[in-house]
């Protein structure tokens, strides 16, 4: 992904630079993006509005597998120290993996472990697992650990794994999370030493955890990516050690980022389908929707709208125009006068931030009712509307 800056007369291309992954860009006073390219070559995007800078901050920090909250991408160290670091990173031979056998994981185990020592074998490390396809072959040796109830083998893949995650490496994360490794990496991190029994966090995921869809969702990409983003938060929140493990050097900052763009590209995926979301109003203002078919829709709805929490100003401001045009306050103003609590409360949260987008828009809506609509109801929109109007 580049960067293309073209002429406002007559569109003539000024500026190309290619987003790189190890450049430090930094976001300042809202309105500008600063990096260099080379030696004393420094760069600068100027922006008339916020929202503009925003949006190309955002690609800038996809690419880069960063938070778009932060103002700087990389850590800044200072030349002398970033030039010794590049020639030591060019100097330096490949870091050499074990073969992939099943006699070699306490050596495997080894050899990752002494990878995460300093930033330049995290490098070499991560670069080995990806080019050998080494993840894969491992995954192939916790199949014939499983089978052999070889526990000494799972307990030598736990570790593996689990070091690996904290290389902290977006394209190891790509591979660990496909839909056919997913599973497998899961596996491998149950068998916990510290632990009397191996998790079964697998079961839990394909048993426990069913995904009910509220409405069929007919875009497979969207679907995949769904599941995607809900197994990999059941990595971070329930799977890895306790947080205080990974406090220091926010060891996986890039996890939290992969799930954010996910929560991103969903909310973008399903914005982007009218029908779904035209079917969606439709079902929950129809009369003759079954109470617990519309609680379900709601609480689907309610999970769209916290993921659109992570939107960039501009995109959320896209976000709620669409809901409103579709008929999302026709479609609460029904289900709060619901008597489910789940229904009811899922309404009162996604009005929340509604209003706090855009309490006016609320408000005109709420004037234009006729007082004999259902009376609970209109007594929250009144109550929220009015009360956050400034």
């Amino acid at each position: 992904m580049s960067l293309l800056v073209r002429a406002e007369a007559d569109g003539s291309l000024l500026l190309e630079s290619k987003i790189q992954p190890d450049t430090a860009y930094q976001k300042q006073q809202d309105t500008l993006i600063v990096w260099s390219e080379g030696d004393n070559f420094d760069l600068a995007l100027s922006f008339q509005e916020k929202a503009g800078c925003d949006e190309i901050w955002e690609k800038i920090c996809q690419v880069q597998g960063k938070d778009p909250s932060v103002e700087i991408t990389q850590d800044i160290v200072e030349e002398s120290e970033d030039e010794r670091f590049e020639e030591m990173s060019d100097s330096a031979p490949p870091v050499e993996l074990p073969p992939c056998e099943l006699s070699r994981l306490e050596d495997i185990s080894e050899a990752i472990v002494s990878g995460l020592a300093t930033p330049l074998r995290k490098e070499k490390l991560a670069m080995a697992l990806e080019s050998e396809n080494y993840i894969e072959k491992l995954l192939n040796l916790f199949h014939m650990c499983e089978d052999l109830e070889n526990v000494e083998g799972l307990h030598h893949l736990f570790e593996i794994f689990k070091n690996i995650l904290l290389l902290n490496k977006n394209a190891l994360f790509e591979i660990m999370f496909a839909e056919d490794t997913i599973f497998d990496v899961v596996g491998c991190l149950e068998y916990d030493p510290s632990l009397p029994a191996p998790r079964k966090h697998r079961q839990y995921l394909r048993q426990m955890a069913k995904f009910r869809e509220a409405l069929p969702i007919k875009n497979q990409n969207l679907l995949a990516k769904i599941h995607q983003t809900y197994r990999v938060q059941y990595i971070q929140d329930i799977v890895l050690p306790t947080p205080s493990v990974f406090v220091e050097d926010n060891m996986l900052n890039t996890l939290s980022s992969f799930i954010y763009f996910n929560k991103v590209e969903i909310v973008t995926l399903i914005q982007e389908d009218e029908k779904f979301l035209v079917e969606l109003f439709g079902m929950l203002t129809d009369p003759k929707t079954l109470a617990v078919k519309r609680r379900d829709l709601i609480l689907f709805l309610k999970e769209f709208n916290n993921f659109a929490q992570n939107l960039q100003p501009q995109g959320k401001d896209s976000f709620y125009k669409t809901l409103t045009t579709l008929g999302v306050l026709p479609a609460l103003e029904i289900t709060l006068a619901m008597t489910d609590q789940k229904t009811k409360a899922a309404s009162i949260d996604i009005l929340t931030s509604i209003v706090e987008y855009s309490s006016s828009t609320v408000r005109d809506y709420t004037l234009q009712q006729d007082n004999t609509t259902d009376p609970v109801s209109f007594a929250v929109f009144s109550s929220f509307s009015f009360s956050y109007f400034d």
